[in-house]
């Protein structure tokens, strides 16, 4: 993550940048996933997706004539040597994920144990998402939604057709 956030202040082409950045935000996710924080690494991912899509749409106009320039073999190398990186670390980080059915914390095993007695809910998965965690869904559902509606703000259409 420091190396792709000065990669990402060093750089010249501002394309080039903003990938950099979507690297520190993935290092971010994957950290959060490691450091067994699942929703958080699913939230953060979500969010930094779209950002990429907002930031990539806003810079590819400016920096288009870099792009055509013959600079398809070095994109194209670091491109394919970003993915094979992140599939490495994705690989080590999901081994290190508990089996199913197996949790790792008193916390979850109590949710499991006394999940339906607590909460009166059949599905436990909707009892720790809407009784015992509400707070923790609703902040990650108003972050989802904020980020959808930033990038549909952004890439939607200037004004409306006059149909006559």
């Amino acid at each position: 993550m420091v190396f792709a956030a000065i990669v990402a202040v060093q750089i010249e082409d501002l394309l080039s940048s903003v990938i950099a950045v979507g690297a520190v935000g993935l290092g971010l996710s994957l950290a959060f996933l490691i450091l067994k924080a699942p929703d958080l690494a699913i939230t953060q991912l979500v969010v930094e997706i779209l950002c990429l899509i907002i930031l990539i749409r806003a810079t590819i106009n400016k920096d288009l004539p870099v792009i055509r320039d013959g600079r398809w073999f070095f994109n194209t190398t670091s491109t394919l040597l970003f993915i094979a990186i992140f599939l490495m670390f994705a690989y080590f980080a999901l081994r290190e994920l508990p089996h199913f059915g197996q949790p790792i914390m008193r916390v979850a095993q109590e949710y499991i144990n006394q999940g339906k007695e607590l909460t009166g809910a059949t599905n436990i998965v909707a009892a720790i998402i809407l009784d015992f965690r509400g707070y923790d869904t609703l902040g990650e559902a108003t972050i989802l939604f904020t980020a959808v509606m930033g990038v549909l703000a952004i890439i939607r259409r200037v004004g409306r057709i006059n149909e006559e």
